[in-house]
């Protein structure tokens, strides 16, 4: 329903990228009756291989293993339940893996199949190895697919979606780009299949800011995939608003939105980007506790200042030093989360005093301003 955007800074950044993550939906890649719809996923291996041969180094977050699972199990639809999820996903991540390897294959290129789980993204040792590796990746010139490891996780440890995953593993990859490609082809304000004369929808060709998105209403996803227009919206801003511009459009767009990026719906990024570290602790670190801060901590911590024990009123759950906790005021609200240096223990019998009335081992703050984030 839309029609090709004009260029803009946004859209000419993401088509200089020098390194971008492009996030492949279940729908553009599997079907219910067949499984993995092997033209369809060579048709997009050829648009990246178009875009890396330009000199872009790419990384796939690739959706699709439990779809591919559904056909070969002999079942009729998307699973409910965790354990035929899991299992359908141990068959699909075989496919999916040999499918991305073999199209590309054509081209020379190796492909190395990483799968990752939350707990691997939320503990700093597991972000880290996953860094590592998919930097390694990249080294050696080998293609990166990343998916979600389905056939092990579980509803608590789940990111919910590709989508989350992309923006997360953006920024862990220090990407200058991140490219959504899905069965729809950019951002309205209601849902495009719904469309009607008495209810039209409106196509948003650019998004600078919140006021861009006033009146959208986002679903959820499919019978495919468990992501949906919430879940692209939720990602792209989360991604943008570390500093990562965002395209999102149609994989039927795929040429053109990794040539030019002048199709779909583009998100500016933000003014500053986001360390990876600190992108970590804002929105992938598990947290285990919160400390209450009285109003002048909470003024400090705006001003990127480390919290010191005189500024806490409150310790709420057991921690160890080196966890992440979140950092509220009074009233409940979160004000950040930052890397505590003390176990909670220890804090709690340091709350409310000043340096000079502690001893000398537990002067130091108790989230320093280099492992702060703010909310």
């Amino acid at each position: 329903m839309s029609t090709a955007a004009r260029s803009s800074p946004t859209r000419d950044a993401i088509a200089a990228a020098r390194s971008i993550v492009v996030k492949i939906g279940s729908a553009a890649i599997t079907d219910l009756d067949e499984g993995l719809d092997i033209e369809r996923l060579d048709k997009l291996a050829e648009a990246l291989e178009h875009r890396m041969r330009a000199g872009t180094d790419v990384i796939i977050v690739s959706s699709g293993a439990i779809g591919a699972g559904i056909s070969p199990l002999g079942l009729r639809k998307r699973p409910a339940d965790l354990a035929t999820k899991q299992a359908a996903a141990s068959v699909g991540q075989l496919a999916l893996a040999h499918a991305w390897g073999t199209s590309f294959a054509r081209f020379d290129r190796v492909v190395g199949q990483v799968l990752l789980t939350a707990h691997d993204i939320s503990r700093r040792t597991h972000h880290a190895n996953a860094q590592r590796t998919l930097d390694r990746l990249r080294a050696l010139g080998a293609v990166a697919v990343v998916n979600e490891n389905d056939a092990v996780a579980t509803d608590e440890i789940r990111f919910g979606d590709n989508d989350r995953l992309a923006a997360l593993v953006a920024h862990l990859a220090g990407a200058e780009a991140l490219v959504l490609l899905s069965d729809i082809d950019g951002l309205y304000d209601g849902d495009p299949r719904k469309a009607a004369p008495e209810h039209p929808v409106r196509f948003i060709p650019e998004v600078s800011g919140p006021d861009d998105l006033d009146g959208v209403i986002a679903g959820s996803g499919g019978s495919l995939g468990t992501g949906g227009m919430a879940s692209k919206l939720a990602a792209a801003r989360l991604a943008a608003d570390g500093g990562v511009p965002v395209l999102l459009a149609s994989a039927k767009d795929a040429d053109t939105a990794l040539r030019d990026a002048s199709v779909g719906t583009a998100f500016a990024a933000g003014e500053e980007r986001m360390s990876a570290r600190r992108f970590w602790l804002r929105h992938a670190a598990d947290t285990h506790g919160r400390l209450v801060l009285d109003d002048g901590a909470v003024a400090a911590l705006r001003r990127r200042r480390s919290l010191l024990a005189a500024g806490v009123v409150e310790v709420d759950g057991v921690f160890s030093a080196g966890d992440v906790v979140e950092l509220v005021d009074q009233r409940g609200g979160l004000c950040g989360r930052g890397v505590a240096g003390y176990d909670s223990d220890e804090v709690a019998k340091m709350i409310g005093l000043s340096s000079e009335d502690l001893p000398a081992e537990l002067r130091g703050p108790l989230v320093h301003a280099d492992d702060l984030a703010l909310a």
